[in-house]
């Protein structure tokens, strides 16, 4: 009997699903534990193995298609079967979806329009993905070659394709520039940034702190380097921990802000930014007060790696996990920027890079001392100015006087 694969779940907040790439041709044999697709969500990538033996007798879906959770991707069942389990050969199949699969789908709580066997059977040679993107670069897809399953376009072959000019049908010219339709992860983005901002009061203060005692104790750090418990602490693991002292000391700022009702937390359940090749993700640490240095270092090391892999859980991405987010330019050289808060959050953190300042050294001598700069922009509905900045002061002494034992 034929077996629907479905696009499976990948926690609770996801509601759809990219497929990246079809591993199998329909006709082909599978076995247990082979590849079938690769998916992705707006912050990672997965793989789908094969449970069964069999052959892949219909792809519902397209490289570049968005799927909803739940949604039957493919069929896979015995030589000859028909994709609804009737004894027809692959290459003369028509897929019925079954009410009950449709009815799930439905009942999911995906909030988006359940594509139905009907409309996958339809015979298009475009995924709905690759007629959205031809349809808005004005690109005529008779001409287009498709490398998907059975010759279908998809995104990918619409990739430096040329618009047409509608009257001629000849090229536009316009050789000096392309269209790249967003990625899933950059819509999201994108909507956050821009509800962020649209949604709070926000603005930023900059302050400066000595770093000669944090410089001080990443090299005495880096002199263990071998030891067998070795952990490779990194500035802003410091500049962290001494985040979580200030915080202890101003809990105010380490809240929420739902509606006319703001949400302090007895822990800091911090969110740390990562650049990744995919765009922005913040996974949570929660109850990261409570770790110790070290823990708290491969932690975020772990968390950052696997936001890199495409492997993170997407449930820790979600800004209301976090209670408040420290983002760090430093090592691109940054020395002020303006970081916008994951709302429901009430405050964000820059860190910036370390520049000489000149300072008194004592007994009227001056000289250059290194400073790193910190950026904290606040939501001004939950936060007065005077706290905000009485909380950034705090947070300098904690790092011109950091101590890790």
């Amino acid at each position: 009997m034929a077996t629907q694969i479905k696009m499976p779940r990948q926690g609770q907040s996801v509601e759809s699903c990219i497929i990246s790439k079809l591993y199998v041709e329909e006709g082909s044999e599978v076995r247990e534990g082979d590849l079938l697709f690769s998916y992705e969500t707006d912050k990672a990538s997965f793989e789908y193995e094969s449970e069964k033996d069999g052959i892949l007798l219909k792809w519902l879906f397209s490289e570049g298609d968005e799927v909803p959770v739940l949604e039957t991707v493919c069929i896979i069942g015995s030589e000859g079967e028909k994709a609804d389990g009737r004894g027809e050969k692959p290459n003369q199949m028509n897929v019925q979806k079954n009410e009950d699969d449709v009815s799930s789908a439905e009942h999911s709580g995906t909030g988006l329009e359940t594509r139905t066997g009907k409309d996958a059977r339809r015979g298009s040679g475009i995924s709905p993905r690759a007629r959205k993107m031809a349809e808005a670069k004005g690109i005529d897809i008779s001409k287009i070659k498709g490398s998907g399953p059975v010759g279908r376009i998809i995104v990918r072959d619409l990739e430096g394709a040329e618009a047409a000019d509608p009257a001629t049908g000849r090229a536009t010219g316009m050789e000096d520039c392309r269209d790249e339709p967003l990625t899933n992860i950059r819509k999201i983005i994108a909507r956050s940034m821009h509800q962020s901002l649209q949604n709070s009061a926000q603005l930023t203060h900059h302050m400066g702190a000595d770093a000669r005692k944090l410089l001080a104790t990443r090299e005495m750090i880096k002199e263990g380097k071998g030891e067998e418990r070795y952990v490779d602490i990194t500035i802003n693991d410091l500049v962290c921990f001494a985040l979580m002292k200030a915080l202890a000391a101003h809990p105010r700022v380490n809240s929420q802000l739902h509606g006319e009702t703001i949400r302090l937390f007895k822990h800091v359940n911090l969110g740390i930014a990562v650049d990744t090749e995919r765009g922005l993700m913040v996974p949570v640490i929660e109850k990261a007060d409570t770790l110790s240095i070290e823990e708290f270092s491969k932690r975020a090391a772990d968390l950052a790696g696997q936001c890199r892999r495409g492997a993170v859980d997407p449930d820790i991405l979600k800004p209301d996990k976090g209670s408040f987010t420290v983002s760090n330019l430093g090592n691109y050289g940054v020395e002020m920027f303006t970081p916008v808060i994951n709302l429901p959050q009430t405050a964000i953190l820059g860190v910036n890079t370390i520049v000489p300042r000149p300072a008194g050294l004592g007994g009227g001598v001056y000289g250059f001392v290194p400073y790193i700069g910190l950026s904290l922009t606040y939501d001004h509905r939950a936060l007065d100015g005077g706290e905000a900045t009485r909380f950034l002061k705090r947070l300098a002494e904690e790092i011109e006087n950091i101590d890790i034992k």
